[in-house]
């Protein structure tokens, strides 16, 4: 699996540059240099979505942190980190995850608790892409009243309906993890480190717990949903600031559909070139030219790498520290 994430990485990374070479590199230097220091502002402006989607992971850590100890800076923080390892490392589309479930038990001593939060909040975020995606066909379409591909669009999300159903299903009615754990000690032995450290029947406990509580549920969804919502402004902004400004509605449906197709395509490291190629796609559609719709792209993944690095280095410094044996 790894050297499959390592190809697709690689595939993607000529996509770009052949996206780069196709409109030509220095005309999208021109454009974002006509942008100009504004689009730095996109900097700060990110950790507005972030920290409402770690208001919503707060919500479901709410019934094992009684003395709050998981503050919202300090999931901030990890949910930072989170979006760092998941772009900017060649991991799976889980890896962020793993690294957020580590971070967390700094302050919470619940391995299965912490673990069954994150389960759930991964669930809950696929419903929100759901949701999400949808709003963004409805905004394409009304930004582009009779064009065909909307009924395309339509069709797919449709087809990816029953996924979440599944998921939800397995994770809800299904002793999935306690399987798992009995999977594991077939293959590796009971003496396996990770069958040993696998506690599946109470990580199953954990998760049934969490979907005993909807409304909880739904309070996490409302976080999580108003984050992508305002997530699409940096999208209006940046256009904005490259000379295409474009209405709120038009925003929010190039960042939605890209964002389906970029968590689509977890397989490949980054979103490399998916995500260009997407941003492309969905504004070339929403009417805007494919220099500009490129120039879009790379602001993004300007954003990202800026923004990401200092994440990454905050979590390794930390690691740093913890693995340092007093003399």
């Amino acid at each position: 699996m790894k050297k499959l994430s390592y190809l697709a990485g690689f595939v993607g990374v000529l996509l770009l540059i052949g996206l780069i070479v196709h409109q030509g590199l220095p005309e999208l230097l021109q454009a974002l240099a006509r942008a100009g220091w504004p689009l730095l502002l996109l900097l700060p402006a990110h950790l507005v979505p972030l920290a409402l989607d770690a208001q919503g992971w707060r919500v479901l850590l709410a019934p094992i942190d009684p003395l709050r100890r998981a503050t919202l800076p300090f999931l901030l923080w990890i949910a930072c980190v989170r979006e760092a390892v998941g772009r900017l490392l060649p991991v799976m589309g889980v890896g962020g995850e793993v690294v957020g479930i580590r971070l967390a038990l700094l302050r919470l001593d619940d391995t299965a608790a912490v673990s069954a939060s994150v389960i759930v909040e991964v669930l809950i975020t696929l419903v929100t892409q759901y949701l999400f995606c949808g709003l963004g066909i409805v905004m394409l379409a009304a930004s582009a009243p009779g064009l065909g591909q909307v009924w395309t669009l339509t069709a797919a999300l449709l087809l990816s309906l029953p996924i979440p159903i599944a998921v939800y299903v397995l994770l809800h009615h299904g002793s999935v993890f306690e399987r798992l754990e009995s999977l594991a000690k077939k293959l590796f032995g009971a003496d396996n480190r990770f069958a040993m450290q696998l506690d599946g029947a109470r990580l199953d406990a954990q998760v049934h717990r969490l979907f005993a509580q909807p409304l909880r549920l739904l309070h996490a969804l409302a976080w999580q949903f108003s984050g992508y919502l305002i997530g699409s402004f940096e999208t209006w902004f940046a256009l904005l600031l490259l000379g295409h400004p474009v209405s709120p509605g038009t925003a929010l449906a190039i960042e939605a559909l890209t964002q389906a197709v970029r968590h689509a395509s977890f397989i490949v490291p980054g979103g490399l070139g998916v995500q260009e190629a997407s941003v492309i796609l969905f504004a070339y559609l929403a009417g805007i030219d494919s220099e500009v719709a490129l120039s879009l792209a790379l602001v993004k993944r300007m954003r990202e790498i800026l923004f990401g690095v200092p994440a990454l280095l905050s979590w390794q410094w930390l690691e740093a520290r913890r693995h340092i044996v007093p003399t």
